[in-house]
């Protein structure tokens, strides 16, 4: 049996959980969430990374849909609340491929019915605009992890590519995370400041994830997880799902990607704009400044590396898809997960290794988090503190 087909045989059994899928972000900026203008039933390759065939190709059984707003919209929640619209018509709309999944039994179900079970996950503690209570509505809608912030501090938690502002996590920054491990919501710390990251481990009681996030010590980029922080992670039980984006997992790419996005903010665009308009913009300066390419093999050096400082049992997969301009060479759309589960075959992971990665860390994690929701609330009530009693 060649690697392809061992790779794709793997998943059938485990398939991919992917942790991070931009997709309702770019029916927003492209159609305004018209889903018939991009009916992901097709193939959507001149558009989007994802589609259902694409999914199906790739061996995914699981996605956390981001509910992706940015910080710098006026009305945070309002927009959150769409994308989560957004996500729940589109599980609607394709019920035979998409499963709503709400817990790690949820996951399981949908992978026995052959369907992609639907997670979603908010990337920004701006979505919660500085209220639990908002927090346990976003929970109550179905979203399941937080990233605790985006590119952009937050009153009360640091960014990984902001200036300092609270030096980590505040105290209602520590509430916000008590309160998600009492619901169950997992606190992701994708795009956090390290010390953001450390003040987590220190106060969650539930483990933590990294939705899409890689290694710092192969790419050194400050959105990627430093290994102080990696060999954290078993003894809290949480997991780093890598990332595929270039610009976090090839260091030559990240020379690059600054000054594209100069070039982004010199054209008038906002340099994370992957609109019809923003791509064009992108295409005309990769013409003159060849980009540097990222491989499959790109990827892999870093789960090798977290395998080695973390462990198998806290590593995932988390994509990036519709959220990033670029992508490695071998995972060009949601399709390509089984080329790097060969590549990673090849290296020597057993199958009972990247049966772990693709799909049971991610349930044990999610499972853990609800087990640790069930004991909390059995003596701790809904916090109603407020960031101004908190933090003065």
């Amino acid at each position: 049996m060649s690697r392809p087909e061992e790779a794709r045989e793997l998943l059938r059994e485990f398939p991919v959980v992917d942790g991070h899928n931009d997709l309702p972000w770019a029916l927003r900026e492209q159609v305004r969430y018209d889903l018939g203008a991009r009916d992901i039933a097709g193939r959507q390759d001149a558009h989007l990374h994802t589609d259902i065939p694409r999914l199906r190709a790739g061996g995914v059984g699981a996605q956390y849909w981001s509910v992706y707003v940015r910080s710098d919209l006026p009305d945070a929640v309002p927009a959150t609340l769409e994308q989560i619209d957004c996500v729940r018509q589109l599980i609607a709309r394709y019920p035979a491929d998409l499963a709503p999944a709400l817990t790690a039994a949820d996951m399981e179900a949908a992978r026995g019915q052959g369907r992609i079970a639907s997670l979603m996950g908010a990337e920004g503690g701006h979505s919660i605009a500085d209220s639990l209570g908002t927090l346990r509505s976003l929970y109550a809608l179905g979203v399941r992890y937080m990233t605790l912030t985006h590119n952009d501090n937050v009153a009360w938690a640091d960014s990984a590519t902001d200036e300092p502002g609270v030096g980590g996590l505040s105290a209602f920054g520590r509430e916000v995370v008590r309160e998600m491990n009492r619901l169950g919501m997992l606190v992701d710390l994708s795009h956090v400041a390290a010390t953001t990251m450390r003040h987590a481990l220190d106060t969650s009681a539930a483990p933590v994830i990294f939705s899409h996030s890689s290694a710092r010590a192969v790419c050194d980029h400050p959105r990627n997880i430093p290994d102080d922080v990696l060999e954290r992670l078993p003894a809290n039980g949480g997991m780093a799902m890598v990332t595929f984006v270039p610009k976090f997992v090839l260091q030559a790419a990240v020379d690059w990607t600054a000054a594209a996005d100069e070039n982004m903010r010199a054209h008038g665009l906002h340099h994370l704009d992957t609109t019809e308009e923003g791509m064009k913009v992108h295409r005309a300066f990769e013409e003159s400044n060849p980009r540097p390419v990222a491989t499959v093999a790109t990827v892999a050096d870093h789960l090798d590396h977290m395998r080695e400082v973390a462990g198998v049992d806290h590593l995932g997969i988390g994509g990036d898809y519709d959220g990033t301009a670029f992508t490695p060479d071998g995972l060009d759309d949601v399709s390509g997960y089984p080329r790097l589960v060969a590549e990673l075959l090849d290296r020597g992971w057993s199958k009972t290794d990247l049966a772990k990665l693709t799909w049971q860390n991610a349930v044990r994690v999610l499972g853990a988090a609800e087990d640790v929701a069930r004991d909390l609330q059995a003596g701790r009530a809904p916090s109603n503190a407020t960031i101004a009693e908190l933090d003065g």
